[in-house]
């Protein structure tokens, strides 16, 4: 530690005699000053032992020591060196007493002793204090880097904690708390995951001091990573600042888990490109040579039923539902940019599909399954593909995802209804729970924002059944993009109904153009055709039912049937054509 006034008091050599303040002498020193200023104040920084002749000072009158003395405990000055037998034999009184009065200690220092030497005993313990700190320091570096080495960021953190006699946490890249140290730490380090958060939307690297959550420690944040987005963050909590050693420990953990996310940033991006390929493989209907090329990485992720999951952003054009040649595609792009060096520059910072691809992994990364995730760009657009197991933690997170961003979405859509007046057209279906219901309510408008995402997922299925997976789950995304929802599983399809699907604009031209001529009779001559064809075809051909729902008799009925067919042109007898009429006039009554 650095130097006190205790240590210069017992230091043999300066013969220093303590005349007030005795109960202050622990106070460090940083450093010793000599001025013979009627006011040295501004020259001050605090933390000075001043020494003294009183040269210049009426140091006999009273009230000048007082404000003078006054004056120097303000400015942070710790301690008063007098010279006795240069200008005064003893210490005036009026400077005691003022000294006594104020707590400021009052160090007599004799004749013999030079403040040279003073000045070189602070110097040369302050030296001695840097050099065992810079000592400590490469100590608990070899300390952490023997840490990670044997034990990996776990066992950096438990060291680090040691060094600095508090509380450490490891934090992923979507925020959530990866590994702390202590293990009791774990409730204080879930406590400031928005302070986290705030840290990543900051370009790296980025460092903020929080108060503890229950004021009984100060925190440290540090971003971790050489990119401009953060990979990973570390907290570090202590009951007071940081010492030297304490400080060079931290950076040394800093520099020892960048060099970690970094590492593993390369290895990731490897890993992706394996899972590219073994993605390619199930797609081309080769699954064996995919379990090998899998291997341990992606191979358990092949042994159960597992769901495909695309997503896009809200306004990308839609992909070819080619998924086999779509993916060849994506992967020449991709190593067109690994050629040109831009491998990984595919998603910025803030992009949605960074942010679900973030916390699909974490949450499979926590719960100790396999994922396969694949970010795609190409001429069409950028889109991102997840292979996870049914039922396991990626599939949860990404429906969480989805309904959280839903949740902010819808609540944004009801303040700006409220504010223009425009009725709000109803609540939100995201989730698994929620995304396939309301399938035949009114139609909302599609998102259309860069931001937000659209997400299709599969059926259960296996690895021979990859490409059928692949096809259900851009099903489920194309029918998410037109009813204006985030997130759509394929079961979720069967359980509404295909009559919201005749809103399609293709569909309504051609209900138009097959139903106009019925239309322009009813305009221009006696009979409801058109009625009196619903009317029909709602009572499967039955003449009677459907005559008494018209109010006419059953020849009418079948008079107009006949006119039916032959301004069409069509037979009433072909169920093709009774089917293709019903669902044109289903469309046409859903304007």
């Amino acid at each position: 530690m650095p130097p006190t006034l205790a240590s210069l008091v017992h230091h043999s050599a300066l013969k220093l005699t303590v005349r007030a303040g005795e109960d202050r002498l622990d106070v460090p020193v940083r450093w010793a000053h000599v001025s013979e200023l009627a006011d040295p104040v501004p020259y001050m920084e605090g933390g000075e032992l001043l020494l003294i002749t009183a040269l210049k000072l009426d140091a006999e009158d009273p009230e000048a020591m007082r404000r003078y003395v006054k004056r120097l405990a303000g400015a942070g000055v710790v301690g008063l060196g007098f010279a006795v037998g240069v200008n005064y034999e003893e210490i005036p009184r009026a400077l005691l007493d003022a000294a006594r009065d104020e707590g400021l200690p009052l160090l007599e220092v004799p004749r013999r002793t030079p403040f040279l030497a003073i000045s070189k005993a602070v110097s040369a313990a302050i030296a001695a204090d840097q050099y065992r700190s810079v000592t400590a320091g490469f100590a608990a570096q070899r300390e952490l880097t023997r840490q990670a080495l044997t034990d990996g960021p776990e066992g950096l953190l438990a060291a680090l904690a040691s060094q600095v006699d508090g509380w450490t946490a490891l934090y992923d890249a979507s925020g959530a708390v990866v590994a702390t140290a202590p293990e009791w730490a774990g409730r204080r380090a879930a406590r400031i995951v928005a302070d986290v958060e705030r840290l990543r939307e900051r370009p790296a690297p980025a460092s903020a001091v929080v108060g503890g959550p229950e004021n009984d420690d100060r925190v440290e944040l540090h971003s971790l990573g050489t990119g401009r987005r953060p990979r990973a963050a570390l907290a570090v909590g202590t009951a007071s600042a940081l010492g030297t050693a304490e400080r060079y420990a931290v950076h040394s953990a800093i520099a020892l888990l960048t060099l970690t996310t970094e590492r593993s940033r390369s290895l990731h991006a490897a890993e992706q490109r394996i899972g590219a390929a073994v993605l390619r493989m199930l797609l081309a209907g080769e699954p064996e040579h995919a379990r090998t090329v899998a291997g341990d990485l992606y191979g358990g992720l092949l042994d159960a039923p597992f769901r495909l999951i695309v997503a896009e952003p809200a306004a990308a054009a839609r992909m070819s539902v080619d998924s086999h040649a779509h993916l060849e595609a994506a992967a020449k792009a991709r190593a067109a940019q690994a050629s040109a060096g831009k491998a990984g520059a595919g998603l910025a910072n803030g992009d949605p599909l960074t942010a679900l691809a973030e916390t699909v992994e974490s949450a499979a990364a926590r719960a100790g399954e396999a994922v396969l995730v694949v970010p795609e760009r190409d001429g069409e657009g950028r889109r991102l593909v997840v292979l996870a197991t049914d039922g396991g933690a990626a599939v949860t997170a990404c429906a969480d995802h989805a309904a959280a961003r839903e949740a902010v979405r819808s609540g944004a859509t009801r303040a700006t209804a409220a504010h223009t007046g425009v009725p709000h057209s109803g609540a939100a279906h995201s989730g698994a729970g929620q995304a396939g219901a309301g399938h035949a309510a009114t139609e909302r408008e599609p998102v259309g924002d860069e931001d937000e995402l659209v997400i299709g997922v599969s059926a259960p299925v296996g690895p021979i059944a990859a490409a059928a997976g692949y096809k259900q789950a851009e099903q489920s995304l194309s029918v998410a993009r037109r009813r204006g929802r985030m997130y759509v599983e394929h079961e979720q399809l069967a359980a509404g109904s295909v009559l919201p699907l005749l809103a399609d604009d293709a569909v309504k031209a051609f209900a138009d153009g097959l139903l106009r001529p019925l239309y322009e009779h009813d305009a221009t001559g006696r009979g409801d055709l058109v009625a009196s064809l619903r009317a029909w075809l709602s009572r499967h051909g039955q003449w009677d039912a459907a005559a008494a729902d018209l109010g006419v008799h059953r020849h009418t009925l079948r008079y107009r049937m006949r006119r039916v067919e032959e301004i069409l042109g069509r037979s009433l007898d072909d169920p093709d054509v009774r089917m293709e009429l019903w669902l044109a006039l289903k469309a046409t009554s859903t304007e």
